[in-house]
């Protein structure tokens, strides 16, 4: 994998990259050659398929011979000597392999619908698990993190295989590589899609305990994230003075980011509020963060001499904290823990023969695009012409010269206007609870184009959780459940931050709502990849002002939404880039520790800002990219959110040409998982890609002079 990155960073015109980076890029070729080779197939598998080759055809036709030696040849692949001798192996085949067509159905029907009850009851038993983790429901104990690093599906995989009905889907079924996908997929029926994704399935057999060393891994990450809270009236400027209200708990890196994007508002006092920002989020990718000061109102911390003091003013009724009250940092914490997702990833890779690192996992099976597509994709936003025009005009908004912060610029938002307080008393006036909002989905959804039946249909698949992090979506996998809907709910009621990533989440849960109970095959539950349901959430986040009952953009507000997500995709395509980086690096550096971890990760930051970022902002050897929380606890998520923004434009404009997000969006949705290429067609009309956004910002720059 790691070679196309290198010819394509070369084709590109990248071979300037930094020496550092250079080196890493290189020393991962070797990657691929470190993983366990499969078992072998038993010495008497050969001529039992020969036998077995003959007498099904015999037996069943010759126009049954294609599908007859694809599935042997599929279960062949992963039969061990412990599933059984020839004798065992031959009898299972006679006894399950479906020679004609009504056969065929009956399994195809049966292997849907149970797995739905699977599916469901498995997600519904982690959802209970992890209630005190996710939710706001008081403190986390010891046992609550067992629960909730406990995956009752983990054995599943391997109960199927071990009673065989992992190998008859494999018989009966096709198995396919991205390649067939991308090819021939367009010419499939839904039936035939539905049977890919069935027999997908299976084509792993990961051992159970790996499974769970997986999921313990992904829980812990977790629960590192949801509990780094910065009190920022306790977070002093340079000359040691208070510039954030009290109470304020902002939340890495997600809360912090969004304070930057609000404090745009304020133009008298963002400036220095947004350097202490960067100052404490540079402190954190650097691990130069006092321990101390993490999630602790009892002390006052200045993130630029680092000094920490007991607090000489009181903002909290927390319990006290124990902790001695020193500069000493967190002893590498956050890399420590992104290795362990690392480690525990790594385990699966020997059981997954045809995508062997978590890398190519996530761009061949779960992505379904290629690493170097995508690399191709972020570079054209990227390199853009565009990124330079759009930050003049930053610049002269601004009336001084950019900040690397100003990456997270609000100000092309269309209803910036607004300062932060009067939309946190707006929605803490309309939404007090989360049973307020959950109350007000039907009319949201309507305000989104939704007709009323359809609204109340959907608003009936949702329940509103409050969350102890920033929120999340945890969509159903069974028509007999719903989906969850998670969003944080201060005391004193929903603020405007809490409201935009509920209007997201919601985006989500109408998504696997039409996904799932109004999908002709259960099967093609969902869409091509996480992207997408990231691109729908999108659009609904995009429209959280109208929602709140505030003027729609006009034309002019309307260029400037389009400038706001060129902006947040160049911000966010350098930050998928560090990340896929890093996950080479790990790849490449199975012995690491965190501190070489944390170096690697910061010189990574550091190169991929000077080779996109320093010509525009004018600084070098800045580490923001590294600040996201993504990249410890999500297992390389973060290139979905650039794809998603530009599928998200492409989808907003499909929209506008219908004029109504409603009902395009219930059409899209119930398309199910297909490859991203064929659903955008039918979408759109156009593969995905950056053009479509590209060509509007050029226009929208014209528009905002």
């Amino acid at each position: 994998m790691i070679i196309r990155w290198l010819v394509l960073f070369a084709s590109l015109g990248c071979a300037t990259l930094p020496l550092h980076s250079e080196e890493i890029l290189m020393q991962n070729a070797s990657t691929a050659a470190k993983t366990s080779a499969p078992t072998p197939a038993p010495s008497w598998m050969s001529a039992s398929i020969a036998k077995l080759q003959t007498e099904l055809t015999a037996k069943y036709g010759p126009q049954q011979q294609p599908r007859i030696e694809r599935g042997l040849h599929q279960v062949s692949e992963f039969w061990r000597a412990d599933d059984g001798d020839a004798a065992a192996f031959e009898d299972f085949v006679r006894t399950n392999f479906a020679g004609d067509q009504p056969t065929l159905d009956t399994m195809f029907n049966r292997f849907q619908s149970l797995l739905e009850q699977l599916d469901g009851h498995m997600h519904e038993i982690s959802r209970e698990f992890n209630q005190q983790s996710d939710l706001d429901l008081g403190p986390v104990l010891p046992f609550d993190e067992t629960f909730a690093g406990y995956d009752p599906s983990a054995h599943v995989l391997d109960d199927f295989f071990a009673n065989k009905l992992a190998f008859t889907a494999l018989l009966n079924f096709p198995l396919t590589t991205l390649d067939q996908r991308l090819k021939d997929g367009p010419t499939w029926t839904r039936r035939q899609w539905a049977e890919v994704r069935l027999a997908q399935r299976f084509d792993k057999r990961i051992p159970a305990e790996v499974n769970l060393a997986i999921a313990q891994a992904g829980a812990e990450s977790a629960q590192y994230i949801s509990q780094y809270n910065i009190w920022m009236y306790h977070v002093l400027d340079p000359q040691g003075q208070r510039l954030f209200p009290p109470k304020m708990r902002l939340l890495s890196h997600w809360n912090l980011r969004d304070e930057i994007k609000a404090d745009y508002s304020d133009a008298q006092s963002a400036l220095p509020r947004q350097q202490v920002i960067q100052q404490v989020m540079e402190r954190i990718v650097t691990q130069t963060i006092p321990e101390v000061v993490i999630n602790n109102p009892a002390v006052d911390w200045n993130p630029f001499t680092n000094e920490v003091k007991p607090a000489a003013a009181k903002d909290s009724d927390a319990a006290s904290d124990n902790r001695a009250i020193t500069n000493a940092p967190e002893p590498d914490t956050r890399y420590a823990t992104l290795l362990k997702t690392y480690h525990a990833s790594r385990e699966a890779d020997p059981f997954s023969p045809t995508a062997p690192t978590l890398i190519d996992r996530r761009f061949d099976e779960d992505r379904e695009i290629p690493e170097a597509q995508l690399a191709a994709m972020l570079d054209k936003v990227l390199s853009s012409p565009l990124v330079a025009q759009t930050a003049q005009l930053i610049q002269v908004r601004l009336g001084r010269p950019l900040q690397p912060f100003d990456i997270w610029y609000n100000g092309f938002r269309p209803g910036s206007q607004y300062t932060e307080a009067q939309l946190d008393a707006i929605v803490a006036k309309k939404y007090p609870t989360a049973e307020a909002y959950q109350k007000d989905i039907p009319n949201l959804l309507i305000k989104l184009g939704f007709s009323p039946d359809r609204a109340q249909y959907i608003a009936n698949n949702i329940i509103v959780d409050p969350a102890r992090g920033s929120g999340h979506a945890m969509g159903a996998q069974m028509r007999a459940e719903k989906a969850h809907l998670r969003t944080r709910v201060e005391k004193t009621g929903m603020n405007y931050k809490g409201f935009n990533i509920a209007v997201h989440e919601m985006g989500h849960n109408v998504e696997q709502t039409f996904s799932l109970n109004d999908n002709d095959y259960t099967l093609l539950q969902g869409v091509p990849n996480t992207a997408f349901t990231e691109a729908l959430a999108f659009v609904f986040q995009g429209h959280d002002l109208e929602l709140l009952g505030l003027p729609a953009p006009d034309e002019k507000s309307q260029a400037e939404k389009v400038l706001n997500d060129f902006w947040a995709t160049f911000e966010i395509s350098g930050v998928a880039l560090v990340d896929m980086a890093v996950w080479h690096w790990m790849y490449d550096h199975p012995q690491a520790t965190p501190k070489q971890l944390k170096d690697a990760t910061v010189q990574i930051s550091k190169d991929i800002w000077n080779r996109y970022y320093a010509p525009v902002f004018h600084k070098n050897d800045v580490v923001l990219l590294g600040i996201y929380s993504h990249m410890i606890d999500s297992f390389l998520y973060l290139p979905d959110y650039p794809i998603g923004h530009t599928i998200a434009f492409q989808i907003e404009e499909q929209m506008k040409k219908s004029g109504s997000i409603g009902p395009e969006f219930e059409r899209m949705a119930k398309m199910g998982r297909l490859t991203p290429d064929l659903w955008m067609v039918k979408a759109t009309g156009r593969p995905v890609g950056p053009e479509a956004l590209l060509e509007a910002t050029q226009r929208a720059l014209a528009a905002a002079q």
